[in-house]
């Protein structure tokens, strides 16, 4: 996307494909209708999308009837709890999000004040991820960027993907993208090593874990999408071995719940360990030796879109300097 920007008839080529009129010209197409567009498709509510552009409700509606014509499509569906988007609509939305965030680099300004920028920042993270990183640079912001915000997506999905997509500005991860080589950078954000997790009271709790008391263990694992195989479990499969899988989750953030007052133990990477374990009856111990890894590292993502981009400049440095 950004080789078309410079040159004049591919970049005139991307506006007319999203919207494919009948006609289209060009010179009596209105930007300003785009951006709305844009608002409507993320709140899928007409009263909310006119707050976020500071506009009146019958504003946005006007401007809806008019993208309902332009695009011969309803948008926008009146379903149960509001309204739903079409199938056009859920086509144009990753494409409209590229384009709009290319068109707002095009004319951005080179400087960038923290002081005065109002922009809203996306980031995809599990709930854990979100909580062990994202805190200590937001409190920065709140001090140096008091009018940015941030949308923290952390909802189970292909974060890569909207991030390719242009849906969010970043990904927080220690799991690597199967696909965008060349378009994805990263850094590290920190570096943990596995450890076990459980109640204080498991029978495990005050003796250094074999390989065999380990593998004799109630474990659970989380598992966000419900597929695949934990790190653990394909560590095992290639010695041989296997443990007692008695719970998935589908959160972090429930371990604690699980394990307090159980024999459960849960292998988890220190710094997520340390993160659950505060405030609660849980304590930390080491792998049997065996099962010992290097290293595992959490990863701030983005897209080479943004790489020369002042304001995401500030942001890079500010998450990695934070953690």
């Amino acid at each position: 996307m950004r080789e078309s920007l410079g040159t004049g008839l591919p970049y005139i080529q991307c506006i007319t494909n999203i919207i494919t009129m009948h006609e289209v010209n060009l010179r009596n197409l209105d930007l300003n209708l785009l951006v709305t567009l844009q608002a409507l498709l993320e709140e899928q509510h007409v009263t909310r999308a006119a707050e976020r552009l500071e506009m009146s409700q019958p504003a946005v509606s006007r401007a809806l009837a008019r993208l309902r014509e332009t695009f011969n499509d309803p948008l926008l569906v009146k379903s149960m709890q509001g309204y739903d988007l079409s199938a056009r609509a859920e086509a144009l939305r990753p494409r409209l999000n590229a384009l709009l965030k290319d068109l707002s680099a095009l004319v951005k300004p080179a400087q960038f004040d923290p002081q005065t920028a109002t922009d809203r920042i996306n980031i995809a993270c599990l709930d854990l991820e979100g909580t062990l990183f994202l805190p200590p640079a937001f409190r920065k912001m709140r001090k140096i960027a008091p009018n940015m915000t941030l949308k923290v997506h952390s909802q189970p999905g292909e974060h890569f993907r909207l991030l390719q997509q242009a849906e969010v500005d970043y990904v927080i991860s220690g799991l690597q993208p199967q696909s965008g080589e060349g378009q994805i950078i990263s850094k590290p954000l920190a570096k943990t090593t596995l450890v076990c997790l459980m109640d204080k009271d498991n029978p495990l709790a005050n003796k250094d874990i074999s390989l065999a008391d380990y593998l004799a263990a109630s474990h659970g694992v989380v598992s966000i999408t419900g597929l695949g195989t934990a790190i653990m479990d394909k560590l095992l499969d290639e010695m041989g071995l296997s443990r007692r899988v008695m719970l998935r989750a589908n959160s972090f953030m429930t371990i604690p719940d699980y394990v307090q007052g159980t024999d459960l133990i849960f292998a988890l990477p220190e710094l997520t360990a340390n993160r659950l374990s505060r405030d609660t009856q849980l304590i930390i111990k080491a792998l049997p030796k065996e099962l010992q890894q290097p290293s595992v590292s959490f990863y701030l993502y983005w897209h080479q879109r943004s790489q020369k981009d002042p304001m995401h400049q500030w942001i890079r440095n500010t998450l990695l300097a934070s953690n």
